[in-house]
This record gives structure tokens, C-alpha cells and sequence, in this order.
């Protein structure tokens, strides 16, 4: 059994999902892998969606994480893509969770840019740049979709896990602590 705690991050996509995975070992963050679920050569919205379930169950499986943290649909001005980038995300939270059952949390984009390079409105090359000084990969990916995923990994760990499911449930650092009491060491 691995020591400490395994984080999946998604950057869900139609035709390029981002995924990362990251160990937290104490207080040190290490990087195990990332990349993409590429998804542009499918014909079809129900091929997309079989491949997305396909390959997170894959994922979790290999690496069973314990926490997945999510990248929430941007709201856009075309309702056909939030929805369609609404069942992506749905159907890879419905992986994790019928593989292993683990919590996860939705971040927003600009949450997650804020919590990797300290400014809501980053680039992609900007996060993924603040991201290969954090956990030392050497080649930066053809496609940042595969570190927007692991900056939602990321994201969570410096959140400690309270993205927008939980956030509405704490309203202040006493209640915080009464809901989570194994955050008091």
C-alpha cells in the first residue's frame, strides 16, 4: 500500500480530456503521471462518452487514486458545448466513482489558475509552465490539456479538498473543523 494520498485531476474535454495524477507524501507533492484521453478521431457524442469511461476506469485502476478533483464546465455563450463538456464530466465522475467509489470536488478554471499561478486569469502556457517548476518534468506536452488536468490536482491539494461542492457547507473555521476533526493534528 502506497503512504499518503493519491489525487486525480480531470480537465474535461470533448475532443481532448486532460488527466494528472500526484502523490502527496506529507507535505511534499510528487508527480506519477499526465496526460490525455484523446478523443478528436470519434465520430460520435456516445463514442466520446463510451472512450471518456473507458479510459477513466482504466486509470483508476491502475493507479487507485483516493480523491478526484474535477475542472468545472466554463460557462460559455454556446449551450451545446457546456452541455456536451457537462456529460464529459459527468461520465468521468461516474467512472472514478463506480471504479472505487472516491469523493471528488469541482474546481472552477479561474479557481484553479488562482491556485497554480496566483492570478484567475493565467494562460494555459502560464500554469503549465508554474506547474514544471512545482514537480520537475522535463518535456512539456504537446497538449496542456494533460497539465490542466494536473493543475486541478494540484488545485485540490491546495485547497484542501473544499472546491464548490463543499464550499457552501462551511461557513466558517469552526464548523470547518467540526466537519473534518482528523484536520486538527
Amino acid at each position: 500500500m502506497v503512504e499518503g494520498k493519491i489525487i486525480l485531476g480531470i480537465d474535461p474535454g470533448t475532443t481532448v480530456m486532460g488527466y494528472g495524477l500526484i502523490h502527496i507524501k506529507g507535505k511534499k507533492i510528487e508527480l506519477i503521471n499526465f496526460g490525455i484521453i484523446q478523443l478528436s478521431k470519434l465520430e460520435n457524442q456516445p463514442e466520446k462518452l463510451k472512450r471518456i469511461y473507458d479510459r477513466v476506469r482504466q486509470i483508476v485502476t491502475e493507479y487507485h487514486p483516493d480523491e478526484l478533483a474535477i475542472e468545472a464546465p466554463f460557462f460559455g455563450k454556446n449551450v451545446q458545448s457546456m452541455l456536451k463538456l457537462g456529460r464529459a464530466q459527468g461520465v468521468a465522475i461516474a467512472a472514478a466513482a463506480l471504479s472505487t467509489s472516491i469523493p471528488y470536488e469541482e474546481y472552477t478554471p479561474r479557481r484553479i489558475k488562482q491556485a497554480i499561478v496566483g492570478n484567475g486569469n493565467a494562460s494555459k502556457e502560464q500554469v503549465a509552465a508554474m506547474l514544471q517548476k512545482l514537480l520537475h518534468f522535463e518535456e512539456m506536452p504537446k497538449y496542456l490539456d494533460a497539465t490542466d488536468g494536473l493543475a486541478a490536482a494540484v488545485c485540490h491539494y491546495f485547497s484542501r479538498g473544499i472546491g464548490e461542492n463543499n464550499k457552501s457547507h462551511v461557513n466558517s473555521w469552526k464548523q470547518f473543523v467540526t466537519k473534518n476533526p482528523e484536520r486538527k493534528k
